[in-house]
């Protein structure tokens, strides 16, 4: 017999940034069975050899999909480093590959994000940037709630002269789905500080994210 989702109760009370939303954190068995629910909708047979074991397979690919969810982003850039022989000019990581999913379909949506900043008080780990975008887009998301999220960390964190975000993607929701407008892309940005107040700055800074590479 196929189990079905259980009720949730309000035991156990989960410490996620989605603690507000849930009662408690459905357990890999409501999981599966959720998924097998999804799958007998669709038309198939859960049961079948090819699926028998796809809820497994499915709610453990969702612990990697979002674990952005159990991840403390200003705890990434806690560590700053004040030494850089007075470097002030524009610190730029370019091409930093990532995926995520549309909040509204929860398919993908895959692309590029570009970080520039200004230093202030000292400059950051430049992985430590392309984890912030990992953190933020392994979440159920939009692309503008994203670009603007990676904008207000790196300004709360480092406290820098100026913030610049340009993210460009593909969203499977308008390829797969819907228009079905095959190879699309949307570019959203954010800019703090200098990049906000000057247009030059923003000239400059996307004339550098668009440059050929080395």
């Amino acid at each position: 017999m196929i189990p079905v989702v259980k009720s949730l109760s309000v035991e156990g009370a989960v410490s996620s940034s989605a603690d507000k939303f849930l009662t408690r954190r459905p357990s890999q068995e409501e999981a599966e069975a959720a998924v097998r629910t999804l799958i007998l909708w669709a038309g198939d047979d859960p049961a079948r050899e090819g699926l028998a074991e796809t809820p497994r397979r499915v709610a453990k690919a969702y612990k990697e999909f979002y674990k952005g969810y159990g991840e403390d982003p200003h705890h990434i850039l806690d560590r700053v480093f004040e030494e850089v022989e007075g470097y002030g000019d524009m610190v730029l990581v370019r091409d930093i590959p990532f995926y995520s999913h549309c909040e509204h379909h929860m398919v993908p949506f895959v692309g590029k994000a570009h970080i520039g900043y200004y230093p202030a008080k000292g400059v950051v780990g430049l992985s430590k940037l392309a984890r912030i975008v990992d953190v933020y887009a392994r979440r159920l998301q939009t692309q503008e709630t994203m670009t603007a999220q990676i904008a207000d960390v790196i300004e709360e964190a480092l406290e820098p002269r100026g913030v610049a975000v340009l993210i460009e993607a593909e969203h499977m929701c308008m390829s797969m789905r819907g228009v079905q407008k095959q190879g699309s892309s949307t570019m959203t940005t954010q800019y703090r500080g200098l990049f906000r107040d000057d247009p030059a700055e923003q000239v400059r800074f996307f004339t550098m994210v668009k440059s050929p590479g080395l």
